[in-house]
This record gives structure tokens, sequence and C-alpha cells, in this order.
């Protein structure tokens, strides 16, 4: 598996217009992105630092991830996503080695990457996602 760097982390919000204000206002950083991910039902806003990105992550529906997620642990860190080339092979050897997924195919998301996340039980609590850019 050839994992080359943090490709983003997953804020959830309760209010992504308020979170942007916060990011640009008090951090300096810039939104260059809104975007709705309807099967996710959520909507998504992209800050770049560094080669890295943060996503926040607001729900449509109360009964989507995000939803569920603030409801029962409050707005905050959701995931951590890293960039691989290969998402499907990554995705065979991880099941491979008897790790738990979530997806055991590559779906869409935002920005127009294929995803796939890793189930916490099997990565020490944290939701990993893996991310690659079919453009590449």
């Amino acid at each position: 598996m050839n994992l080359s760097h943090i490709e983003h982390i997953g804020i959830a919000v309760k209010n992504l217009d308020e979170a942007i204000k916060f990011w640009e206002n008090q951090l300096g950083l810039k939104c260059y992105s809104i975007e709705e991910v309807k099967d996710q039902k959520v909507r998504t806003a992209f800050f770049k630092i560094g080669q890295s990105k943060i996503e926040l992550l607001e729900s449509t529906d109360p009964e989507g991830p995000i939803g569920k997620f603030i409801e029962k642990k409050g707005e905050g860190i959701h995931h951590m996503a890293f960039a691989t080339d290969g998402l499907q092979a990554s995705l065979d050897e991880l099941a491979g080695k008897g790790v738990q997924l979530i997806d055991k195919a590559p779906r869409k998301g935002a920005e127009g990457l294929n995803i796939a996340f890793l189930h916490p039980k099997a990565t020490s609590g944290v939701l990993l996602e893996l991310c690659e850019d079919p453009n590449k």
C-alpha cells in the first residue's frame, strides 16, 4: 500500500457557514470549495493547508452519518483521510490482513475523489478514509 500524505482531516460541524467564518476570520485560511454530497447527506467546505486539507462537514439530514455523529458525540474531528494510489488494491491488501472495512470497494466522494472507509474497530477508534484521485 502506498500512502503519500494526509489528504484531509474531516470535522463535523452543526453550522457550515458559521464554521467557515472561524476558519477564515480567525485562522486566516480561505475556503476554496463548498459542495453537497447527496448520497452521504452532507455539505462540505474545504481549506488547503500545505499539502493537506481541512474538510468541514455539515449534515443535510439528521439521519445521515454526520447527523448521527453530532447527535452522539457532538461537533469535532470525524475522520482522517490518507491519499493513496491504487485504492482497490489497498482495500484488498487490508482485507487480506484481516482489517475490518466499511467499504469493500471505492465510491465517489467530495472533490471527485474515490474514497473508502476503514472501520474504527480496526484502527484504535479512529475512522480512517483512503482517497484516490482518479485523474492522476
